[in-house]
């Protein structure tokens, strides 16, 4: 044999050789293909079309926007807005070929039991919360403001209307989004960066200050750990509506600084910020960190071992 020549790698048999990476391929792939880091940005880019796209019908309905008390309005935000992350998610979920029930939201549990022991916590958070303020005089119910009839109207509009938000919001923050993130570098770091996020876009809200923001992104954390324990987003969703719906309408109190027409009561609330919220509303009361501490170790006691995410 020529000495001058190298001879050929030998491979196992059975085993075929792997293709050349080169360092751009590193960059943008791994062993289980694209990066987690370059999914998210593409999600994001597939939100941000579709949220064009879904402006632009919005602007050939007439009068959409022209409804006096805002709803029709929010209906088509929230309903929207759950329409075009959903719609993201299912287009990313083809390319991963993964189910989109992996996401947080599996059908086989869609208003089951998880959702309507996710009301009964928010509706339980809620009433705990205004009663510690009520208790120490930061609260009056005062009259109700609707008869029956559009008492039971607008009791409906606003229970599906913060279904929505909750699957919208729940979904923006801890579904793909906390799914894709925590691939890249876990759970907890995803869920931490994700929640402030969430608590942030809060302070757009007018009459939001930081500490109702801090509050919100710790209820963020909340959910998260309500995800991690009950392996899907159902029970967040119902336990996010309900809050809403007690806030709003059957307290009648702000509900992240905004107060909205057609709820049940003169409510008001009267004393130190620390005590009723302020301007955000009750989440940021004092009481409300306490609360949330209190929900936390509910939830580890209803479910003190994760379940796998279907």
């Amino acid at each position: 044999m020529n000495p001058d020549i190298t001879p050929e790698p030998q491979h196992p048999p059975g085993k075929p050789q792997r293709l050349h990476r080169t360092a751009l391929y590193d960059v943008f792939a791994g062993e289980q293909g694209l990066r987690s880091g370059w999914r998210l940005v593409l999600y994001i880019a597939v939100v941000v079309l579709l949220t064009f796209v879904s402006g632009f019908v919005a602007s050939l309905v007439p009068n959409l926007f022209a409804d006096p008390s805002g709803v029709g309005a929010l209906f088509f935000q929230e309903a929207g807005g759950f329409a075009v992350v959903g719609a993201a998610a299912l287009f990313m979920g083809r390319l991963e070929r993964r189910a989109p029930g992996v996401y947080g939201l599996p059908l086989r549990d869609a208003f089951r039991s998880k959702f309507w022991l996710g009301v009964l916590l928010g509706l339980a958070e809620i009433s705990l919360l205004v009663g510690a303020i009520a208790s120490l005089g930061g609260y009056s119910f005062g009259t109700v403001l609707l008869p029956t009839a559009e008492l039971l109207r607008w009791a409906a509009v606003w229970m599906v209307l913060f279904v929505l938000v909750g699957f919208f919001e729940e979904f923006l923050f801890r579904g793909y989004t906390q799914f894709t993130l925590a691939d890249g570098v876990g759970f907890w770091p995803a869920a931490l960066v994700l929640s402030a996020a969430f608590g942030a876009v809060h302070l757009r809200n007018p009459g939001e200050d930081w500490l109702g923001a801090a509050s919100v992104g710790l209820t963020g954390l909340l959910f998260a750990f309500v995800l991690r324990r009950t392996g899907n987003l159902w029970m967040a969703v119902g336990w996010h509506a309900s809050f809403d719906f007690g806030e709003t309408f059957l307290f009648s109190v702000p509900n992240s600084g905004a107060q909205f027409r057609g709820h049940l009561s003169a409510a008001s609330l009267h004393g130190p910020a620390w005590l009723t919220g302020g301007a955000p509303g009750p989440e940021a009361s004092l009481f409300s960190f306490a609360i949330l501490g209190l929900a936390a170790v509910v939830v580890h006691k209803l479910y003190p071992r994760a379940k796998e995410s279907a």
